[in-house]
């Protein structure tokens, strides 16, 4: 898929500077992909561009097929004439001071504010005829999600923000579903929540637009499960092994690994595969074709899970007593392929295979040509030499120094490497190893291997340390201060560029 070797860099756009408190798909996300072309990479990836909760994390979205309102640019909404200078001036963090990391409670107040603002302009007399039109053509066209997800948030709101199967206000008290008078009575929120879709619809497609003309692709990212609190549980509970309340009747997550002693607990509600493959997988197959309509290729998250899953039953407080159950296996890939019209083999996905992985998930992978992962810092933990000589490593396979789970590269070397005297001798054996040089070491490490793409996140292009990790697994917020990192524009520098450009022609992946 990534043949001829190319590389790039792992960044979510919260992560953007803005004076708004949350990174945006404004003029920082611009610079971001102009810095990308002149560092010689062909590669954008992010994490899902779902909604997110107050807590932040993407993996956890009330609506698996919408974008992220916070991401909305306020000053693009200028240049549309939903926003005047004067509404936003005075929201501004021009010094970045008071969202050095993202609050993510604040941002949601702010940009609430500014969305409504821009919704309530959008419908006075005089509004702009082609806008109007071009959110008719937006709410016909993805009518099929937008329509229960702008109906579930106005439900939510009108029940306090409360968990669906809470609800008591304007739904059936069995079924959770709205009555008859909920569309009238909510009208406007129903129509607001299709407005904001379309907002961040219209900035996305610009973004993407822009970095295909500078010829970066974007890789996006499909968690496996999707979050009990959701439009997409709500309105297809068919399709989730619930008990009669609404509740999961069994629980995902993985049983004990190298991220906690007790394995994660995720709480996600697990699938209904025998009622999916009935029919014919046709929730999954709309999730593919919504991701793959904003990005050019997706790594599926957790892909040991469509083998065979973990499943934890409901009232277990770890992961720990839990058992692996079938998954729908070549089925469902099969489906996609058909669905997508090509190659069975030549399916745009990364299947994300870590962890402990046994020799049918390799076999379903690979069944479908797809490549698979390896992480640098897991791998220089492992004391089986062949898993340190990156230039015996599979042509399809993505390699990373770490990823959104993982600490950055200097963190984990001062952390994981430095205390541990066998450690630090296998890591001396492949590298100079010090610290002032590890970084650009794995980075190194990473692009002269022999897997088809390289992939570093850019806090580890900027050298940070730990305080620049985006998540801690199996830890939430507020306890760790997940998803919440965004770098200073000050740090996206010519030198770090030119650096990355000329290590990617040493290893002959800049594309041309």
């Amino acid at each position: 898929m990534f043949t001829p070797r190319s590389s790039g860099v792992l960044l979510h756009p919260t992560s953007f500077p803005s004076p708004y408190g949350i990174g945006d798909l404004g003029d920082e996300a611009y610079r971001f992909v102009d810095w990308l072309a002149e560092a010689g990479q062909r590669w954008w990836q992010i994490l899902p561009l779902n909604p997110t909760w107050a807590d932040g994390s993407p993996y956890k979205s009330p609506a698996a097929l919408a974008g992220n309102p916070l991401l909305v640019s306020p000053d693009r909404l200028i240049r549309l004439g939903l926003l005047e200078e004067a509404e936003v001036s005075t929201l501004r963090d021009e010094g970045g001071s008071r969202f050095a990391h993202i609050d993510f409670p604040a941002v949601m107040k702010l940009k609430h504010q500014l969305l409504m603002t821009a919704f309530e302009r959008s419908r006075r007399p005089g509004a702009s005829s082609d806008l109007k039109r071009r959110f008719d053509e937006f709410r016909h066209k993805e009518s099929d999600w937008l329509e229960p997800l702008s109906l579930f948030l106005a439900l939510r709101e009108a029940n306090g923000g409360r968990n669906w199967i809470e609800w008591t206000e304007l739904v059936d008290h069995r079924t959770k579903q709205p009555t008859n008078e909920a569309h009238s009575r909510l009208a406007e929120r129903i129509e607001f929540h299709r407005f904001e879709q379309f907002l961040f619809d219209i900035q996305w497609s610009e973004l993407r637009t822009y970095a295909r003309e500078r010829n970066i692709l974007i890789i996006g990212d499909i968690p496996i499960y999707v979050s009990d609190d959701s439009a997409d549980v709500w309105g297809n509970q068919h399709i989730f092994l619930l008990d009669a309340d609404g509740r999961a009747e069994e629980m995902a997550g993985v049983p004990p690994d190298y991220f906690a002693a007790t394995g994660q607990l995720w709480k996600n509600p697990i699938y209904n595969w025998r009622v999916l493959e009935e029919r014919g997988y046709d929730w999954w197959l709309r999730r593919i074709h919504r991701t793959l309509e904003q990005v050019d290729v997706a790594r599926i998250d957790h892909f040991r899970g469509f083998e065979a899953y973990w499943s934890v039953p409901k009232g277990e407080e770890t992961a720990i007593r839990g058992e692996w159950k079938e998954g729908p296996r070549e089925k469902l890939f099969h489906a996609i392929a058909r669905s997508l019209g090509g190659d069975a083999k030549s399916l745009p996905l990364i299947a994300e295979d870590l962890g402990t992985i046994t020799p049918p998930v390799v076999v379903l992978r690979k069944e479908f040509g797809l490549p698979g992962m390896r992480v640098l810092q897991f791998e220089l933990m492992d004391p089986n030499e062949s898993a340190w000589r990156v230039e015996q490593y599979e042509a399809d396979t993505a390699v990373y120094t770490g990823t959104h789970d993982n600490d950055t590269t200097l963190g984990w070397f001062k952390k994981e490497i430095l205390p541990h005297g066998d450690r630090l001798h296998r890591v001396r054996s492949l590298v100079k190893g010090e610290l002032d040089t590890i970084v650009w070491d794995m980075i190194d490490m990473a692009w002269r291997s022999s897997a088809d793409l390289a992939v570093a996140p850019l806090q580890d292009l900027f050298g940070l340390d730990s305080d620049a990790r985006m998540n801690l697994p199996g830890t939430e917020w507020p306890n760790e201060p997940n998803w919440r990192w965004r770098y200073h524009p000050e740090h996206l520098t010519s030198e770090i560029s030119q650096r990355l450009r000329e290590l990617t022609d040493r290893h002959r992946r800049r594309m041309s």
